[in-house]
């Protein structure tokens, strides 16, 4: 059986909590966090699928799947731009045609697509990886979808016999190739604490969230935090700057105060220089913020921040900036307080 061979240090802990949600689930939610001890060990070769299916290797699948390689894990790789998966393949990642054959040649299949669509076809299309499924087998959806989308995802790879993980994650380019991203899962325990130690290789901590959809709702709600965050953010740079401020010093006063957040440390100093080098694109951004306000209306809650925001995410698209990083969204404001 082959496996993870790479030692890591991980502690993991199972804190039995009441969900908190907006709308009811039934379901107690694990947190299993990993972290450096004094102690380091290897996962037992029993406790993991002897092969693993990756399927798309864009900004964050192709780095997930490089950790796995890394570690010593038996690696099938798919790409609709097949080019994409050589830096994989000499790393010593095998290649099939199609999900449909990935997931027939592989235990656990994981897919890290761009939108519901993509996800949704890929998983339950003409040669998706649910022709590829059986008894036995997992498929493990990182994609940041709407919950419907992963309730029919579900539905297609349960139908099968197989089991069914959605484990969309909170994290950009950057925590992907570090093994540093929050994993935000839901739906069969079985196949989650298979996956456990793959998820573990890829990421600081991930949370067991109950019934599927709960994980897709907490990963749209996190993103519609961060991108209302962003926008918030650049309002203030820009004003900053058409007061006479210095706004690299705005970055500074707010990195030292109670608001300082990572992502403005990060960000801040490229949105002075006006640079957005893509770690995690625009159009990506208000796909999910689209997709927050759409969870919302099903529950009739108002989320009127949110839903400026997007308007202001779509302006920046019309501009033609939907590949860059979501950061650039300043550019919409600067357009605006130039007319």
């Amino acid at each position: 059986m082959a496996m993870c061979s790479t030692f890591y240090p991980r502690l993991s802990t199972h804190l039995n909590c009441k969900s908190f949600s907006l709308f009811p689930v039934k379901h107690r939610f694990f947190v299993s966090i990993k972290a450096f001890s004094s102690q380091t060990f290897a996962p037992k070769a029993d406790d993991l699928p002897a092969s693993i299916g990756f399927l798309g290797l864009g900004i964050m699948g192709n780095p997930m799947a490089q950790n796995l390689i890394k570690a010593g894990c038996d690696v099938t790789v798919w790409n609709r731009t097949k080019s994409k998966c050589e830096p994989l393949i000499s790393l010593g990642a095998k290649y099939k045609s199609s999900p449909e054959e990935v997931a027939a040649s592989c235990d656990v299949t994981f897919a890290m697509l761009a939108d519901p669509e993509s996800a949704a076809d890929v998983a339950c299309g003409k040669y998706g990886a649910a022709k590829g499924m059986g008894p036995g087998k997992g498929y493990v959806d990182v994609s940041t979808v709407d919950g419907e989308t992963s309730k029919l995802i579900c539905e297609h790879i349960r139908a099968t016999g197989a089991h069914f993980l959605e484990a969309p994650v909170s994290g950009s380019k950057k925590p992907a190739e570090d093994g540093q991203l929050i994993f935000l899962t839901a739906g069969d325990s079985v196949l989650y604490e298979k996956a456990a130690p793959l998820l573990d290789i890829m990421g600081k901590s991930r949370f067991y969230l109950g019934e599927v959809g709960n994980g897709a709702a907490m990963k749209l709600i996190v993103n519609m935090v961060m991108g209302s965050m962003m926008a918030s953010f650049a309002e203030g740079l820009v004003l900053s700057e058409k007061v006479g401020l210095d706004p690299s010093v705005l970055v500074e006063v707010i990195s030292q105060g109670a608001i300082s957040a990572p992502m403005y440390a990060v960000k801040g100093p490229s949105m002075v220089k006006s640079s957005y080098p893509t770690a995690f694109p625009l159009k990506h951004q208000q796909k999910d913020l689209r997709l927050a306000l759409g969870l919302a209306e099903s529950v009739s809650q108002p989320i009127p921040i949110a839903a400026a925001t997007n308007e202001l995410y779509k302006v920046a698209k019309s501009y033609g900036l939907s590949d860059q990083d979501f950061s650039a969204v300043i550019e919409a404001l600067k357009v605006k307080l130039q007319q």
